[in-house]
């Protein structure tokens, strides 16, 4: 690893600050032995993104212990669209209305959750309840014990950047989930193969299905990749959007007036709120870069030749930067999205390509109930806006822990 990759790896977001609205849009990371280029100029996604199918993905390096050597996020050619072949239906378009009383139920008990002139950690709180719906849309059931060895887990490789650091370089990668949580996790999702309404992990075990004879080394890569990457996202997401609509009293009274009579989950519904959650999602993604493409072949990129075996990588974080697209990048401001929709290439805040995020729909559903519930029935307010900026959590980006909400009353 040269000084550039290590000065990205252990400063990322300072490294990407300071490469901000740089006119180049491409940035040499490595050059032996085989070039390794982050991107963010528009034409080179665009590029990127139509010749997906042509790439090899191979993947996280610091990750890979955490999902497993099998995990979906990795797969590829006949395997990743046997994936996306079972798991892409029950996750868009009309499919998701079997989820708005998981998600109403586990919002509506969050809440109830709440003191009145108590304090909580926003991050934490979202966590723990985009966790517990995700539980029941994969395995069928959120189960406290399961859902907290699950977090302490994840807390202990992820919930500080020094410690997750220490790990990959110091211990030799991050630590593993452990025998006794792999196999409750691969037990729970091989109970619910005849459930109905079917479970993913029902979908994935299905004896018919593309995945069919899957084994319980690979359901366990799959279930953790679905658990982490279906809430750890959505719960950044979703805390930005509540903290910035605190900051916005505005905006916030606005949003209130357009959830009048809805519950937030039809998005047609609430343009106003969609906007706020895409604008949250501009300025903080909820990872800083899209999935490394491998080339297969040689190419030329922006004029330039590249030789088959580089690495490009997609930076999310300075694409949705862009000052040529976004005047003033670092301001919130929700009405950049009410109107056209933006190009893919300028903004893709969950990723692009044959590697587009399949919660996708699912994420923003979650983030809209949450929002209009807790507006509904909450009035807090943020006692330490300082906080809230962001902070890496592997690849994720999700607000400071210490960002906290002090609840003045709730209702019912």
């Amino acid at each position: 690893m040269n000084r550039r990759e290590l000065r990205m790896s252990l400063g990322t977001l300072r490294f990407l600050d300071a490469h901000a609205g740089a006119p180049c849009g491409v940035l040499d990371l490595r050059t032996r032995p085989a070039p390794k280029v982050l991107v963010w100029h528009p034409a080179a996604i665009d590029w990127i993104f139509r010749s997906d199918q042509r790439m090899r993905h191979p993947g996280s390096r610091s990750l890979t212990p955490l999902f497993g050597r099998r995990s979906l996020l990795w797969a590829d050619g006949s395997r990743h669209a046997a994936y996306r072949q079972v798991l892409g239906p029950p996750l868009r378009g009309r499919r998701l209305a079997a989820y708005r009383g998981i998600i109403a139920e586990a919002v509506h008990s969050a809440i109830d959750t709440l003191v009145p002139g108590g304090q909580i950690a926003l991050p934490a709180w979202t966590r723990r309840l985009t966790l517990g719906v995700m539980a029941r849309i994969v395995l069928g059931r959120s189960d406290d014990a399961l859902n907290a060895a699950f977090t302490r887990w994840i807390e202990r490789a992820l919930g500080a950047r020094h410690r997750t650091l220490a790990y990959r370089y110091l211990a030799g990668g991050l630590p593993a989930s452990g025998v006794e949580l792999d196999e409750r996790l691969v037990r729970t999702a091989r109970s619910t193969v005849d459930s109905w309404p079917a479970t993913l992990a029902a979908l994935l075990l299905a004896g018919d299905g593309p995945l069919r004879g899957i084994d319980d080394a690979e359901l366990r890569d799959a279930i953790v990749s679905l658990l982490f990457a279906g809430h750890e996202t959505t719960a950044a997401a979703a805390a930005w959007t509540l903290y910035w609509l605190d900051r916005e009293p505005r905006i916030r009274q606005e949003v209130a007036a357009e959830l009048a009579g809805t519950d937030g989950s039809t998005a047609a519904r609430v343009p106003l709120l969609q906007a706020v959650i895409a604008e949250a999602l501009r300025l903080a993604p909820p990872v800083t870069v899209a999935e490394n493409r491998e080339l297969t072949g040689d190419a030329e990129l922006l004029g330039r030749p590249l030789p088959a075996g580089t690495t490009l990588t997609p930076s999310i974080y300075l694409a949705h930067r862009d000052p040529g697209r976004f005047p003033d990048p670092g301001r919130f401001d929700p009405h950049r999205f009410l109107g056209d929709r933006l190009p893919p290439q300028h903004y893709f805040p969950f990723g692009g390509g044959s590697r587009y995020c399949l919660g996708s729909q699912l994420a923003q559903l979650e983030i809209r109930m949450i929002t209009a519930a807790v507006l509904r029935r909450v009035d807090w307010h943020c006692v330490n806006p300082r906080a809230a900026v962001p902070r890496l959590r592997g690849h994720a980006m999700a607000p400071d822990p210490r960002l906290r909400m002090s609840v003045r009353s709730c209702r019912d």
